[in-house]
């Protein structure tokens, strides 16, 4: 399922006491629905497509990695800030307790937002996020994103040389395109890194008990980035959530087990 690019349109919101100006990705009709992105940035898959048939889904670009703006993080010094601009965005685009879908490193942020923001959410959808640490259970954020470009797959996907694995990591076709994207996504994992580096830890243990909406958590058994031993620790920290393990599943459900991830988030957005 694909949705025409045409449909999703950008618009441009303006935060942050006028600093920033933030790109938001908007397709679909029905009930607001935000996603938060991975650290590589935003891009527009099919699970967003499948979303965007039953809600309005609303994405937004973090700050630094829309083309064309990549100083507007300088704007954003520290993860408490960043939280304050996304709840400032979510005022701004007049959304009443959206759902919210956050995924890796979006799922960090969505989870923060919730705690900190109790009435900001309606329900929370979380995918593989970090945000907790365990010395039995470490999170190689930082040699993922410090080694080498081809060791990338091995952390995100169960099988790194299937078919789904390598459309997702897939260059341009043009040729000449290829430099530009290669830049754009180093940066862009500098802008997100900018709040995981090198863990992605910011007391998110203490605060999650304040999560108070309807919460599905689900997690690859195969996850390489975020060991699965997290999703016990997440749901046992959010009362009454769901936890939905996936098999033969590594840290890009969509990439992976696109039908099962989409039947886990479905079932519960039906509630």
């Amino acid at each position: 399922m694909t949705t025409d690019p045409a449909a999703v349109r950008d618009e441009a919101v303006e935060v942050w006491d006028g600093r920033l100006r933030l790109h938001v990705k908007v397709a679909g009709d029905g009930p607001p629905l935000l996603y938060f992105h991975p650290l590589s940035g935003l891009a527009w898959n099919p699970l967003l497509s499948q979303l965007a048939m039953r809600h309005t889904v609303y994405a937004p670009e973090h700050p630094g990695t829309s083309p064309g703006d990549p100083h507007a993080i300088s704007q954003v010094q520290t993860f408490w800030e960043l939280l304050l601009v996304y709840e400032e965005l979510t005022r701004a685009l007049g959304l009443d307790r959206p759902v919210a879908v956050g995924q890796s490193f979006g799922g960090m942020v969505a989870a923060d937002l919730a705690a900190s923001f109790p009435r900001l959410f309606g329900k929370l959808v979380l995918l593989s996020p970090p945000g907790l640490w365990r010395d039995d259970a470490p999170i190689p954020l930082m040699a993922m994103v410090a080694g080498p470009p081809e060791d990338m797959p091995k952390y995100l996907f169960a099988h790194p040389d299937s078919e789904a694995a390598q459309a997702a990591m897939a260059l341009p076709a043009d040729p000449a395109l290829i430099p530009k994207a290669i830049a754009q996504g180093a940066w862009n994992l500098g802008c997100t890194t900018k709040f995981a580096w090198p863990i992605a830890d910011h007391g998110l243990d203490r605060r999650l008990h304040r999560i108070g909406v309807p919460t599905l958590i689900v997690w690859g058994r195969e996850d390489a980035l975020v060991p699965v031993a997290y999703a016990e620790e997440f749901g046992s920290r959010i009362a009454g959530s769901q936890v939905e393990v996936i098999d033969d599943c590594g840290h890009v459900h969509q990439a992976d087990q696109p039908e099962r991830t989409w039947t886990a988030i479905s079932k519960f957005l039906d509630g």
